[in-house]
């Protein structure tokens, strides 16, 4: 982000990008609480708006995200049943829809395994030879989807494919991939491209168009 703070406490229309994260999650009358895992030496956390909130709990984060998640769920695991629904989101992904969220839970909140948000790809997909940088193949786009976040699957079952992911050596990059290589096939719930995570600079800039957009009145 060539910044000195971290992407996720950047400023983004009027507030920092994990405010706004965090709002769209808390929001929902059936979220009950946030884990919100960072590092232990993290030493923006504490003037946030969200800080000190009740439903706004704290974990240590580890060195890939997998681990992060994984210790945000070994808490809640002591507070909650492992057949329980947990959303996993990313800090700055601040653009989440509330009716993209909506359709996320009312989607899988009977499904067998859960599932996540994304869109189809739209554009043509190469695949690049690593040493030379040349296309290698173009793969068909028709069943290729983004993948975004929130991914919702079952307390028990994501902990524990986590787990094993981890015994294995495989730093998932999702929770999604932990589900898939447990044996369990996740379902893709479509919503809005606007939900982009921040990465880059011009990323930021791109939020904030999307979120002075999402603030405008319907209709």
């Amino acid at each position: 982000m060539a910044s000195e703070i971290p992407k996720q406490y950047l400023p983004l229309h009027g507030r920092r990008v994990i405010e706004h994260s965090l709002d769209r999650l808390l929001s929902h009358p059936r979220v009950e609480a946030v884990y919100v895992a960072l590092s232990p030496n993290d030493d923006w956390w504490v003037s946030t708006m969200h800080a000190n909130a009740s439903r706004v709990i704290r974990v240590d984060g580890g060195a890939e995200r997998c681990h992060s998640v994984l210790n945000a769920l070994d808490l809640l695991c002591q507070h909650a049943d492992p057949q329980d629904w947990v959303l996993v989101h990313d800090a700055a992904r601040p653009c989440l829809r509330r009716e993209d969220l909506e359709r996320l839970i009312d989607c899988l909140e009977q499904d067998p395994v859960g599932g996540l948000l994304g869109v189809p790809v739209h554009d043509t997909m190469k695949r690049v030879d690593e040493k030379s940088g040349r296309v290698a193949a173009t793969l068909p786009r028709d069943r290729l989807w983004h993948a975004y976040t929130p991914q919702m699957f079952r307390l028990g079952a994501l902990r524990a494919a986590l787990q094993d992911a981890l015994k294995q050596g495989l730093l998932v990059t999702d929770d999604a991939s932990a589900m898939e290589l447990a044996g369990y096939p996740p379902k893709m719930v479509q919503g809005h491209s606007d939900n982009i995570k921040i990465t880059r600079p011009a990323d930021l800039a791109l939020a904030e168009f999307y979120l002075a957009r999402q603030a405008l009145p319907s209709g």
